[in-house]
């Protein structure tokens, strides 16, 4: 019964191996390379339920290049550690690794029989190794570069494979690796965790179960759902521009507009399988969630808040102005985040805003409220136009007096003796000397007054 439960289990698992290698091969994708970097040190000569652990390793490994051959868009390597130098050996030891199958096409047959002839003598130089894998990779503008680290031990000659493995992610040369332990201890399991994703294996049976999830997870599409949440909790939000970076090197991975599918639902995104991205939702102003780890291989939700509402502006009465905008600051801060135009209804992150309308004189409206799926209007008092007839041509500026104080707003063009210009409602001082009189005391002002939707001339 045992024997058939296990005959049933590895047909299974060749089912699903080989649904996802189909699965994969029909679709485009960047050429995968795998490097399996693999433990031949002498632990490796433990048993396993009666059987070396080395025997074991390599048995599946070969087994599994069976398997990979139907990938057109697939090339693995094969490095190995610990095999060359004794521990007596001392130094040389901790530097045993070697680039023993390069990448190239179809290579299985070598890699095969590159197993079938190792033999454990060393010790463990994990870290060394694993820095020596950037060299392994040769250049590729299309390539998502992954290693697998099979161990049975912890490093053993000083090295810090946590962040030799992390500076091979920020250098953009390989995504995170995937760890599988070999009977490994629990302290020594979780000091792997770093490294990349761990799986355990105690057995030969649960490391042929291992080296099948990676795989597909390896094949399959990493997808993502991100839901731009309403207030009420809802993902709702859509028709919005986001951008994922590398968390690590910081480029630009992808650049979606977020959409809402025939179904309803926040449509799903394909991601290869990178560890961690930085998302920014082009929202007004923008939203943003670092440092996401996405689970490859499967469907993953990132939610993030983003409840809009609309800001209207309307003129009482009609609009003289040719293109008018207003600056869009949050509320009590001096830093402007959008410039809208007048005539436009536009979408912004729920939340308090201060207006600056440059109208002239300008129009501060403050502490405007944005609701969720709700469009605010603002209002401003139509403005009037001003005809202004100069002597000649001269220096002439227009003053708003309000309060008895004068507040500067516009100069009238030097080389003309008469301007319209568009002003809103409220009294006004022209203030002009003329190009070639050179005294003070022939300054001449005119203080004058205009009407929403009148025509108002001042003659000097």
């Amino acid at each position: 019964m045992k024997l058939l439960n296990k005959h049933i289990k590895t047909i299974l698992l060749a089912f699903s191996l080989f649904t996802a290698i189909h699965a994969f091969s029909q679709t485009k994708q960047p050429k995968t390379r795998i490097l399996f970097l693999f433990d031949a040190s002498q632990s490796m000569l433990g048993q396993w339920e009666g059987e070396q652990k080395i025997k074991v390793a390599t048995r599946l490994l070969s087994n599994l290049m069976d398997s990979l051959k139907p990938i057109k868009n697939m090339e693995v390597g094969l490095r190995i550690y610990g095999h060359q130098f004794s521990v007596a050996q001392g130094n040389r030891s901790c530097q045993d690794s070697k680039l023993e199958v390069p990448f190239k096409p179809n290579n299985y047959n070598a890699i095969k029989a590159k197993l079938a002839n190792i033999y454990p003598i060393g010790t463990t130089p994990i870290a060394y190794s694993l820095e020596q894998t950037k060299n392994d990779f040769p250049p590729c503008d299309n390539c998502k570069n992954i290693i697998i680290l099979i161990t049975d031990g912890k490093e053993e000659c000083g090295g810090d494979p946590c962040a030799v493995a992390l500076a091979l992610r920020k250098n953009g040369v390989t995504l995170k690796p995937f760890v599988i332990g070999m009977g490994l201890d629990v302290e020594i399991a979780d000091a792997f965790k770093c490294v990349g994703n761990y799986y355990g294996a105690d057995n030969a049976s649960s490391f042929e179960n291992v080296l099948g999830i990676i795989i597909k997870q390896i094949m399959n599409n990493t997808t993502v759902q991100v839901n731009l949440l309403d207030q009420n909790g809802l993902p709702t939000e859509t028709d919005v521009n986001m951008t994922f970076y590398n968390s690590f090197t910081k480029q630009i991975e992808y650049n979606f507009i977020h959409t809402i599918n025939h179904r309803g639902n926040p449509d799903t995104i394909p991601l290869n399988h990178a560890n961690e991205y930085d998302l920014v939702v082009h929202t007004l102003p923008p939203v943003s969630k670092k440092n996401i780890t996405i689970t490859p291989g499967i469907h993953n939700i990132i939610a993030l808040d983003a409840p809009q509402g609309y800001l209207e502006m309307e003129m009482n009465g009609f609009n003289e102005y040719k293109d008018l905008k207003c600056i869009v600051r949050k509320k009590g801060s001096d830093k402007t985040f959008h410039v809208q135009d007048f005539s436009k209804t536009t979408k912004y992150i729920v939340g308090d805003y201060d207006l600056e309308i440059l109208t002239l004189p300008k129009t501060e409206v403050n502490n405007i409220n944005i609701k969720q799926s709700h469009t605010t209007k603002v209002f401003i008092p139509e403005p009037g136009l001003g005809i202004f007839f100069l002597p000649s041509s001269g220096v002439a500026s227009i003053l708003l007096e309000k309060d008895n104080k004068l507040e500067w707003i516009y100069n009238i063009s030097p080389n003309t003796d008469r301007e319209t210009i568009v002003l809103q409602p409220g009294n006004y001082r022209l203030v002009y000397r003329g190009k070639n009189i050179k005294n003070v005391i022939y300054t001449k002002e005119k203080s004058f007054k205009i009407t929403s939707g009148a025509s108002t001339q001042v003659r000097l």
